[in-house]
């Protein structure tokens, strides 16, 4: 028998976040470069992203040819841009004065995918590099990263939001991101579940 999906949110009925979802407009652009294996993944954090942010932009790709349409958009849009990425050259978000009308890139994936689309899109080199400061804890307990500072995209454009305009109440965005996550962590099967009973009440505030 088939599922039923929702409309809206594109999550099966028994798992629709739409009445968990209270979209918010921050000044701020959000640009998503989704890595093509992230698109249908189940637990991919940008689709909640794009229902609580709804003028979240994502271009889907991997390679410098798949983002051509965004590398014309950014070509005439006349405000800052900043790709959000930890290197040895990126700054703290929090450590300078960024106007939050401005436009943030992130790339969405894994981080060994992410570094390869960083790797085959040089024309990102061009964007000051920003990243946040250590300290944030990631609520994404239905993925595992190599990296204990992992954060999913969602979380990273929660904090990083916060971070530009303090005054922006982001609670909304992260309300949907937990809700998305028990939702996932309820379809498992009950011995998977267990798993992450430990760590249920160990989600913060932003």
């Amino acid at each position: 028998m088939s599922r039923h999906y929702c409309a809206i949110c594109r999550y099966p009925q028994n798992a629709c976040l739409c009445a968990s979802v209270q979209p918010i407009s921050p000044i701020t652009q959000l640009v998503v470069l989704q890595h093509p294996s992230e698109v249908e993944h189940k637990k991919n954090s940008v689709r909640v992203l794009s229902l609580a942010v709804p003028k979240t932009q994502v271009y889907v790709g991997e390679s410098e040819s798949d983002f051509n349409g965004l590398r014309e958009y950014l070509a005439v849009c006349n405000k800052p841009i900043y790709l959000v990425y930890p290197s040895a050259l990126s700054v703290s978000v929090e450590q300078q004065s960024i106007n939050p009308d401005c436009i943030l890139l992130l790339l969405d994936g894994t981080w060994r995918k992410a570094f390869k689309m960083l790797q085959l899109n040089p024309w990102l080199a061009q964007y000051p590099a920003v990243h946040l400061a250590e300290g944030y804890e990631s609520r994404y307990r239905i993925r595992k990263s190599s990296r204990s500072d992992s954060l999913s995209t969602l979380e990273a454009c929660a904090y990083m939001l916060s971070a530009l305009d303090p005054t922006l109440d982001v609670q909304p965005l992260m309300m949907a991101f937990d809700t998305m996550v028990e939702l996932r962590i309820k379809a498992m099967p009950s011995t998977v579940q267990a798993r992450y009973q430990n760590s249920n009440e160990s989600n913060g505030k932003v």
